[in-house]
């Protein structure tokens, strides 16, 4: 039978590593042809060796040029695009405003919000002409943070809320032309999240937290400690037709922590 996403053309924003790559693996496995932005020059040419088929753009998604790029290449190998997903993120390790050195606040500000919300609206930005003549989809990374306190610094979950604020504002631009959705996850296994390098962070992963999957699993009602691949399903179903009545939307893959 074919795929959920057979004939779709995909580009995934942050594919090298964690959700972002379970996205890419998901979309191919139904069906889509895929595209893919990432920062990381290894990341990038693992992706390469894995998924031959999967054009791969070396770029900084906070940027322009780089968004511009990865669309280009994306219609140059498929001859159009139908789907824009975003996966780039980065922590601030559960730091509140007290723990903020004032003289770090600026930079860290800014670099929080810069990989966690403008490299949303430069990738929407880039591929909105090619996703309206398609009537296409765009799927942007929230968070269980976005909705419940404590699940991130003051930094971390101002950004998310964010995000969720872009996916209201664009799916009420867009329509009717092009549906705006949002995927919240949970705490996730076997990402590469990492912290500001503004508050000297970028070499700690949240991932190698000690005990994590046990903590994960402990939170929540369902009692799983989720992974990417598992997070990725809820982007297949967003990209597909069978959510074409959805728009404005998320879906909270998070183990059921809103009914805890």
């Amino acid at each position: 039978m074919p795929g959920w996403l057979e004939g779709r053309r995909a580009l995934i924003v942050g594919a090298g590593s964690g959700i972002g790559r379970a996205v890419v693996d998901a979309f191919r496995a139904e069906g889509a042809r895929v595209a893919a932005l990432e920062r990381d020059p290894d990341k990038c040419a693992a992706l390469t060796a894995d998924c031959a088929d999967v054009p791969v753009v070396t770029g900084d998604a906070t940027t322009r040029q780089a968004n511009e790029q990865a669309v280009a290449a994306a219609v140059d190998a498929f001859g159009g695009l139908d789907v824009l997903v975003n996966c780039v993120g980065i922590f601030d390790f559960y730091q509140g405003i007290e723990a903020l050195d004032a003289d770090r606040l600026d930079d860290a500000f800014d670099e929080m919000f810069r990989v966690n919300v403008k490299s949303h609206l430069h990738g929407v930005k880039a591929a909105l002409p090619v996703l309206r003549a398609s009537r296409g989809t765009i799927l942007l990374t929230e968070s269980t943070s976005a909705y419940y306190p404590g699940r991130g610094g003051v930094l971390y979950v101002s950004s998310k809320f964010a995000v969720r604020g872009l996916v209201t504002a664009l799916a009420h631009e867009l329509a009717p032309e092009i549906r705006v959705n949002g995927v919240a996850p949970g705490g996730t296994l076997n990402t590469d999240l990492r912290g500001l390098n503004s508050l000297g962070l970028n070499d700690r992963r949240l991932d190698d937290t000690p005990g994590r999957a046990a903590e994960l699993a402990g939170r929540v009602p369902l009692g799983v400690a989720l992974s990417g691949a598992d997070h990725a399903w809820s982007y297949v179903f967003l990209a597909s037709e069978r959510s074409r009545g959805i728009t404005g939307g998320v879906v909270h893959p998070d183990g059921g922590i809103g009914v805890k």
